[in-house]
């Protein structure tokens, strides 16, 4: 098996784009939810979300280009094409057949379809030619092949929530096996809309805590009343350690474990049992014991029914260590992307292992004695080993009962 290193990163979300300005946020705990401005919001009970402000299509599509490209496309492109500067590959080195795209998302070309259809039923408005190319849950993955010249397997995931992980955990499977030699991998959705937003409401899922909206997200505080639905992408750039050795790149971290399944028992509530043989098939997949585990990037939604799911699976797997082991959610700050979520969550992972910092659950409040593990709620803390490597968890767990967990490393001897 070969091993596969992490060598580029791109990211675009409510907090800010670049790898350096989000992660600093981060360990700052600046929260990216604010007041929805982009549609009218009077009949919602939930108006805020987590747009991506400081992004700005125009660096990069022209006019032509934008007018082609759905949001989402937009988001996964730029975070691509960043994650493949950052890598040092935008020279000629991704235009071949050992160069694949894998994109998780949840809701695809959403905005696009709202405008059709609203075209459409109201009998007036612009009905494009475009609109499927727009709209395909694959028009992200293809545009970047077409972007970037990617020439290899060009896949796309919907797996919910998780589909940004999943997307990375079988991108890092395809390299490790020797399928293809590299993989720009994430996840990337746009799902703050009209529609969207009103069904999210019927469900009665969405935190309704909007004043002030960045303090709606809650995660694991006993008066949490849901999520905040937010934007973004999150896109890596994987290869082997040994090509990235040789190209002398920086390598962030090494991913060595994956794990998926299928709680197969209802549809929107998770359960704990499909959650944990996740994170145990990821430690079995990297060869970790739950012992080095030093840090958990918790899925973390901020739902009455998530968090304590997730809070029984890591006590399942981790036993009475569970409360010893730092567990912290970004989606108190970004809210929650929706098919973006694990892909920008696994970055987060990879950027705290490198900087052995780890980014705070804020917002916490109330402590719920169904959620009593550590979810470092003072403010960013430092990352230590627990053995000779730091190894950390990252979580992904969506509707239908998807579950992925991906496991990275930031040995010492992976740049050696």
């Amino acid at each position: 098996m070969r091993r596969v290193a992490v060598t580029g990163i791109g990211l675009i979300t409510p907090v800010g784009v670049g790898r350096e300005r989000v992660f600093q946020a981060l360990i700052e705990g600046r929260s990216g939810i604010s007041r929805i401005e982009g549609f009218d919001i009077s009949a919602l009970k939930t108006t805020m979300s987590g747009i991506c402000r400081d992004f700005r299509p125009e660096d990069f599509f022209d006019e032509r280009e934008k007018t082609r490209l759905d949001r989402v496309s937009q988001l996964a492109i730029a975070a691509a094409e960043s994650a493949a500067r950052d890598a040092r590959m935008d020279n000629g080195l991704l235009d071949n057949y050992d160069t694949g795209v894998i994109i998780g998302t949840g809701f695809g070309g959403q905005e696009s379809v709202e405008e059709y259809c609203g075209a459409y039923f109201n009998g007036h408005g612009r009905r494009t030619a475009i609109a499927i190319p727009k709209a395909m849950y694959n028009a992200a993955s293809s545009n970047i092949a077409i972007r970037l010249k990617t020439r290899g397997p060009n896949i796309t995931l919907s797996t919910a929530c998780s589909s940004g992980a999943n997307a990375i955990g079988q991108a890092f499977h395809m390299i490790r096996y020797g399928q293809t030699e590299r993989m720009i991998a994430g996840g990337a959705d746009a799902p703050v809309t009209p529609v969207v937003m009103d069904a999210w409401k019927d469900m009665r899922v969405l935190s309704t805590k909007n004043d002030p909206p960045e303090r709606a997200c809650k995660p694991f505080s006993a008066n949490r009343d849901g999520f905040v639905l937010s934007e973004g992408a999150g896109i890596v750039v994987l290869e082997t350690i040994e090509s990235a050795r040789e190209r002398g790149a920086h390598i962030y971290a090494e991913i060595i474990g994956y794990g998926a399944t299928a709680d197969a028992s209802h549809i929107t509530f998770p359960d704990s049992e499909g959650e944990a043989h996740a994170i145990l098939r990821a430690l079995r997949d990297a060869a970790v014991q739950p012992e080095e585990i030093a840090y958990v990037n918790a899925h973390g939604t901020a739902t009455k029914l998530n968090d304590i799911s997730e809070t029984e699976a890591l006590k399942k797997v981790f036993g009475s260590r569970a409360r010893e082991i730092p567990v912290s959610s970004i989606k108190s700050m970004l809210g929650h992307s929706m098919g973006a979520s694990g892909a920008i969550e696994f970055i987060a992972t990879v950027l705290a292992i490198e900087s052995k910092k780890i980014p705070p659950t804020i917002n916490y409040e109330e402590a719920d004695p169904q959620c009593d593990l550590d979810y470092v709620t003072e403010g960013a803390r430092e990352l230590k080993a627990t053995a000779a490597r730091i190894a950390a968890l990252s979580n992904s767990f969506g509707f239908g009962g998807n579950n992925a967990v991906l496991v990275a490393t930031g040995s010492n001897d992976i740049t050696a």
